[in-house]
């Protein structure tokens, strides 16, 4: 499952930026036949964001929130200015931590950082942006409202905090819950494919099939 550094996928190319104080996976989604592209978890440094984009030829057509934490919302605001039209969506219940400084963590690393998302996302939800199919789940537990993007036809799935290689996402900030958490790795790796390739939002990619094999959290 090493398909990341510009490895084309069909219509998709993908690449990866790691950005930020806390090393967050921005992912950059091109769909190689339109040239539109999604920018998903903006964490931070638009400028060095914008110049991948430009050199990859690609036309920002969304942006999509796992979820609300300072570190993956960073570069929001710079973003949409930059790229006039060009919508954030997020969880449904996400709003609040999108929006206050202290849930987000924030106000912990510097100032004060909050986003208003121009689209909430119910879980299921079927979108289809930059010419890709895209479900929404709504995986609690992280925090209350963040969500995966799974990608049906390219057999990606973006998991965020939630899942990562042989772990779940901390669950001690606010909102947060192991339970929950627990819950949505079990759905995800009960219900998606086992060569689902994992994209999380940090550290190094996964499938579903390795975690269902030796994830702890699922035993």
């Amino acid at each position: 499952y090493h398909r990341l550094k510009g490895e084309a996928m069909g219509k998709m190319k993908l690449e990866s930026m790691v950005l930020g104080p806390v090393q967050t996976n921005c992912y950059l989604v091109l769909n190689r036949e339109s040239g539109e592209l999604l920018i998903v978890d903006p964490a931070d440094d638009a400028l060095r964001i914008r110049e991948r984009v430009a050199a990859m030829g690609g036309r920002p057509a969304a942006i999509l929130l796992t979820h609300g934490h300072f570190d993956h919302i960073g570069a929001v605001d710079d973003l949409r200015a930059y790229f006039k039209g060009v919508q954030c969506y997020a969880g449904e219940k996400e709003e609040e931590v999108l929006e206050n400084g202290s849930y987000n963590l924030s106000v912990s690393w510097a100032a004060a950082l909050s986003i208003r998302a121009d689209r909430l996302l119910r879980d299921k939800e079927t979108l289809t942006l930059a010419g890709f199919k895209i479900k929404v789940i709504e995986t609690p537990g992280h925090t209350k409202g963040g969500v995966c993007y799974y990608l049906s036809e390219e057999g990606v799935l973006f998991s965020g905090d939630t899942l990562f290689r042989t772990s779940v996402g901390r669950t001690d900030f606010p909102t947060g819950s192991m339970s929950q958490i627990v819950r949505s790795v079990q759905y995800l790796t009960e219900n998606l494919p086992g060569d689902t390739v994992v994209y999380p939002g940090h550290q190094e990619i996964t499938t579903i099939a390795y975690e269902q094999r030796f994830n702890p959290y699922l035993s």
